[in-house]
């Protein structure tokens, strides 16, 4: 007996997505709608915070050193260390701090949001929700989705100016690079629309980021054992789906806005 096209085991990836983007339009739709859980949002966005500032700040600045040393013995290779500084500074608010406020987020928040949201669903707390009539998206998803979110755009900026720090100091201390000549490559290349994409970025990849945790912590197998495994596969397709938006993202932004001065 042939097995239905709908339930192909070959079109389950399918499904799964559009589960996916379904729930992420469910939680749009849910943000305006009353009653908003304020309480919720406040206890979500402290928490996920106090996880990810230090690992942010402290992560932040090896890689803007990496950026920094990189990129300095590249632009001395063509004779180019007068833009150092502004090649760094880009990479880093562009690219770098997204990306690693993105992926702590997705490390630490995402998967306790996952792990809370799937013990919920083994004990039958959100099905005991649906019965008496309380949205489980909207109660509990909506928040931690917006908190992600939140924190994510905050600790941009925080990571970038460490980021930018620590590139500034191995550039000028280790490479015996020129401040002045590090701050004027900087004016000379960045521009206001560098800030805008990367805050862009960081909104996107924090609601990817809540949304994918929230999606398996409510889809678990069943048993302990079914929690754990979903907390694994949010932090990986969340990292997927990272990079993936990151390269349309860029794509999109290097198309729209001209370089400086060009």
């Amino acid at each position: 007996m042939s097995t239905p096209v709908a339930t192909h085991p070959a079109l389950a990836p399918l499904r799964e997505t559009g589960k996916l983007f379904a729930l992420a339009g469910s939680v749009l739709a849910a943000c305006f709608r009353r009653p908003f859980q304020f309480r919720e949002l406040l206890e979500q966005f402290w928490f996920t915070a106090s996880v990810t500032i230090l690992p942010a700040a402290l992560v932040s600045i090896p890689f803007g050193a990496v950026i920094a040393l990189q990129v300095g013995s590249l632009t001395a290779q063509l004779g180019a260390q007068s833009f150092t500084g502004g090649a760094s500074v880009l990479a880093v608010i562009q690219q770098a701090s997204p990306l690693i406020v993105a992926l702590l987020i997705a490390g630490a928040g995402g998967s306790a949001i996952c792990a809370d949201l799937g013990s919920r669903k083994i004990r039958e707390e959100l099905d005991a929700m649906e019965v008496m009539g309380v949205s489980p998206i909207q109660r509990l998803v909506v928040p931690r989705v917006i908190a992600t979110v939140l924190v994510a755009v905050l600790l941009n900026g925080l990571v970038s100016v460490v980021g930018v720090m620590g590139g500034y100091f191995f550039n000028v201390v280790l490479q015996h690079g020129t401040p002045g000549a590090y701050l004027s490559s900087f004016n000379a290349l960045a521009q206001l629309p560098d800030l805008y994409i990367s805050e862009i970025k960081a909104l996107v990849f924090g609601f990817i980021a809540g949304v994918v945790a929230a999606f398996r912590g409510l889809n678990p197998r069943s048993g302990p054992k079914g929690v754990g495994d979903a907390v694994n596969q949010s932090v990986v397709i969340t990292f997927l789906l990272l990079f993936l938006a990151n390269l349309v993202l860029t794509a999109i932004y290097l198309r729209v806005v001209p370089a400086k001065g060009a």
